[in-house]
């Protein structure tokens, strides 16, 4: 690659970071474009995730430093399905052919369209929901997203806000703090397996690693001060960008 596209993949880098800590999503865009640099889908698909570890990481210490609460214990179960999930989920991604890779990824941009017409965001006034069946539940379905994290990645954010949302009932700014720190150990472990695979071009998952922290710090800082409307607005305008790219690109 030439410097230009080293800069041009930073940029992307940060737009990716800043909608992955918002909402989700970034990586439907991150993924294609390092295939368009030419990189084998699934060597960019592991790629991505030196950057996306690096955006999480980033985003965690944004909201610690803007002092919103997690609940520890909670995501501390989230974490644990979520690495079983994670490391399952990456060892079938590490085997699978790229013209399969491109099927599933398709999938899961029609998939993340679908959401925009689902909507599974809405607000309400309930009060958070933690109770024995609630915390079940969550950490159930965080086994099924550890597993799809560590397959594909692109589009998890959507997943991990709607299951949070609709079992737990957490604000967007904490439900967006969980995911963040859980999605440092799926993606760790996705980064482990993939490296060991030979699978990573550290390079440019390194250039990429840089604007996805930067754009990782911003976005955590500026969600908390920002009204929980316009992260929605941003949310629903990512997943409005990604139908138009699944239809006419």
């Amino acid at each position: 690659m030439l410097w230009y596209e080293y800069l041009f993949i930073t940029i992307v880098g940060f737009v990716a970071a800043f909608l992955n800590t918002i909402g989700g999503g970034g990586s439907l865009f991150t993924v294609p474009i390092l295939t368009f640099l030419g990189m084998p889908i699934t060597a960019a698909n592991a790629t991505a995730r030196v950057a996306i570890l690096a955006q999480n990481l980033s985003a965690v210490g944004g909201f610690a430093s803007k002092r919103v609460a997690l609940p520890l214990g909670y995501s501390i179960w989230l974490c644990a399905v979520s690495l079983v999930g994670g490391f399952i989920g990456s060892q079938l991604a590490a085997q699978v052919t790229d013209t399969l890779f491109k099927q599933l990824f398709v999938g899961v941009m029609l998939f993340s369209t679908a959401l925009v017409i689902i909507d599974p965001f809405r607000s309400n006034n309930q009060p958070e929901r933690l109770g024995p069946w609630h915390r079940v539940a969550g950490i159930m379905l965080f086994f099924l997203i550890g597993i799809y994290g560590g397959f594909v990645q692109a589009g998890i954010g959507f997943l991990v806000i709607g299951t949070l949302s609709l079992i737990n009932n957490f604000p967007l700014v904490k439900i967006n703090y969980i995911k963040v720190f859980v999605a440092i150990v799926y993606t760790g472990v996705s980064v482990a397996v993939f490296a060991w695979e030979g699978k990573i071009v550290w390079f440019t998952g390194f250039v990429l690693a840089i604007g996805h922290g930067l754009g990782g710090w911003y976005a955590s800082r500026w969600s908390v001060t920002a009204s929980e409307r316009w992260i929605k607005r941003i949310m629903v305008s990512s997943l409005v960008l990604m139908a138009v790219k699944l239809w006419f690109f």
